[in-house]
């Protein structure tokens, strides 16, 4: 799941690749990697995960990838400012939709500067597809999966301790799902942006690894980077909860701990 500057740099003209920009269009608009398409990832929350809900977001998430022109033979690589939340969403979203052959830029557009590799500013345009994927329901979750299961789970949140503790509010209440475990996603980076060795990772990550994980955050971003570690320590059985606090902490019904 993860590409290598070297190696992206050496495939940057291969017709099969579609390289997306998740950054800020001001950002991209500034300097990106040549041949790069820009998606602004974050314009695309999603908080709410009823029956219907998790509808609309697949067809809301297909209509997104046809515009990017995903087919199956395509290889799709995301990147960020470094190994983010927002190229780790990316690459979520196309396993939810059974499309394997997706990388995010390990270090990002920084580690790629860093080596003095090509910039372009010229904006390059989308190849439209149809696209058609097959869910895996596996990788994803509602709240209702999560209330129903609280004791049999192992709920992280991955968001700052401030947010989890409660003193940053950023939903109807504060505080956290009950039994969750705060890692806060940017442990998983060094400081270069890149992703931490797998030892480092492991000891962080100290489950066994048929253990069923749900990670969550603010808004299922946060929560794509650390699915992606999780998944590429071999953990078997991760899901990311889709709607995240922004769905819990505003469902008065649904219990919080502080």
């Amino acid at each position: 799941m993860l590409i290598s500057t070297t190696k992206l740099d050496s495939i940057l003209n291969d017709p099969d690749v579609i390289l997306t920009d998740t950054r800020s269009f001001k950002e991209y608009s500034e300097g990106h990697i040549p041949g790069a398409v820009h998606l602004d990832l974050f314009a695309f929350h999603w908080i709410d995960t009823t029956r219907q809900g998790i509808e609309n977001f697949n067809n809301q998430s297909k209509s997104l990838l046809s515009f990017l022109g995903v087919t199956p033979e395509k290889k799709v690589i995301f990147y960020d400012s470094v190994s983010g939340m927002l190229a780790a969403r990316g690459v979520w979203m196309l396993m939810y939709f059974s499309h394997q052959n997706v990388m995010m830029l390990d270090g990002g557009i920084t580690k790629w500067q860093k080596e003095n590799l090509p910039l372009e500013i010229k904006p390059n345009g989308f190849k439209p597809s149809e696209f058609s994927g097959k869910i895996n329901t596996g990788i994803i979750s509602g709240f209702e999966y999560i209330r129903d299961n609280l004791t049999n789970l192992k709920i992280l949140d991955v968001r700052s301790s401030g947010e989890y503790d409660g003193d940053t509010i950023r939903a109807a209440r504060s505080g956290h799902i009950p039994n969750a475990i705060n890692i806060d996603w940017n442990k998983n980076l060094k400081e270069d942006g890149t992703f931490k060795n797998d030892d480092e990772l492991s000891k962080m990550y100290d489950y066994p690894k048929d253990t069923e994980i749900v990670t969550y955050c603010q808004g299922a971003y946060r929560a794509a980077n650390t699915f992606l570690v999780l998944k590429k320590l071999g953990f078997e059985n991760v899901k990311v909860y889709l709607g995240s606090w922004g769905e819990w902490g505003n469902r008065l019904e649904l219990p919080v701990k502080q």
